[in-house]
């Protein structure tokens, strides 16, 4: 088989960002007009008066100080409370489509690689916006490539489950290299009126290029050694958004169709169950702990990441040997643990090697060693 190569990556970063303190500041507006409005029913115990936020909750929570976001008006409009972005008609190229060309042309340009190069583009991520025409065949149409493209969802997990499938892809040699492209808007699934929530989430596009080994002409150049992949059903972690809602009108509008989750019981299950994932990854390719330069993790909560790092590493890692993303772009779903690796790959010298890894909704986990060409 093929030996295959990350030959380049990139970054859409929006141009929006909301701090901490501005999502606080309308987030306790929020709650100060919805207990005004609802007095007498909360003082009739017919409903429960909303809690307001603050930095400091959210900091310690989360590690987060603030997100990029596609639309911020809305977010931050009490009286609107989500991103306030238009549909586009169907001749017009769709907002997702729109972020992965600005990912996946800067991963060309990384990768020393133009539309004619590529043979597949896959779209993983987990906020789709529509269930087909397939994102992904946009996308290949949009940047000129031929060949084939699909989309795939695995929630926060989709970039390395995507890598592991455009890896085979290149493998087997069904495509010479694969375009693989994380396009998030969470905002769009976010809760601004749950405090327990909102904060979590920001928007961000990545891309991969994926190629042969023998063909890559980039500068930095990562061996994919080994991928593997774990997947755990688990209630804790949802969202219920779907076509069939308009089958059954008692759910329209309900707070299932956001996201939601029982995130201490996230925390409890996801972090030994990770930490486990990448150790026997390891292993199975005589690779000490010890040997791995940097860890590029999910960037959901930093609690969370420096766990993981602890249980491999059997101390605290210093920063450069897992780079935390999150304090300024919160969690970006299937995309955090690849803007860490855009971002912080360059300093590494050959021969070193390090294990990208996301996790989350499903329980589901992806884990790819890769050393430096």
């Amino acid at each position: 088989m093929q030996k295959v190569v990350i030959s380049g990556t990139g970054l859409y970063t929006p141009a929006h960002s909301i701090s901490n303190e501005e999502l606080v500041e309308s987030f306790n507006a929020y709650v100060g007009k919805f207990n005004q409005d609802n007095a007498e029913a909360i003082g009739a115990g017919q409903m429960v008066a909303l809690t307001p936020s603050s930095t400091e909750f959210i900091e310690k929570a989360s590690g987060i100080k603030s997100r990029y976001v596609m639309n911020k008006s809305g977010i931050v409009d009490i009286n609107r409370m989500k991103p306030d972005i238009p549909e586009r008609s169907n001749e017009e190229w769709s907002i997702l489509c729109e972020m992965a060309i600005k990912a996946g042309t800067q991963a060309l340009e990384r990768a020393g690689r133009t539309a004619a190069d590529i043979d597949g583009v896959i779209v993983a991520c987990s906020n789709l916006q529509r269930a087909y025409p397939a994102v992904a065949v946009e996308v290949q149409e949009a940047l000129g490539i031929e060949g084939f493209g699909y989309d795939m969802n695995v929630a926060c997990s989709s970039a390395t489950f995507g890598i592991q499938a455009a890896a085979n892809s290149v493998q087997l040699g069904q495509a010479r290299a694969v375009l693989m492209v994380n396009p998030e808007i969470c905002t769009g699934h976010m809760n601004f009126c749950d405090r327990d929530s909102h904060f979590i989430f920001g928007d961000a596009c990545t891309a991969v290029v994926i190629e042969r080994a023998e063909d890559a002409v980039s500068e930095h150049q990562y061996d994919i050694i080994g991928t593997k992949l774990l997947t755990k059903y688990s209630n804790n972690i949802r969202n219920n958004f779907g076509f069939l809602n308009r089958a059954d009108d008692s759910g329209v509008g309900a707070p299932d169709k956001l996201f939601v989750q029982q995130g201490r019981k996230v925390f409890k299950d996801v972090c030994p169950m990770v930490a486990q994932l990448i150790g026997e990854h390891l292993e199975e390719f005589s690779l000490p702990v010890g040997d791995i330069k940097r860890f590029w993790l999910h960037q959901a909560n930093l609690n969370m990441n420096m766990l993981i790092a602890r249980k491999l590493l059997g101390r605290d890692p210093e920063a450069h040997e897992a780079p935390v993303v999150l304090d300024e772009y919160a969690n970006t779903s299937s995309a955090g643990s690849i803007i860490a690796f855009h971002k912080y790959q360059d300093d590494l010298p050959s021969g070193s090697l390090g294990v990208i890894c996301s996790f989350g909704a499903g329980y589901s986990i992806g884990s790819v060693i890769v050393r430096k060409h």
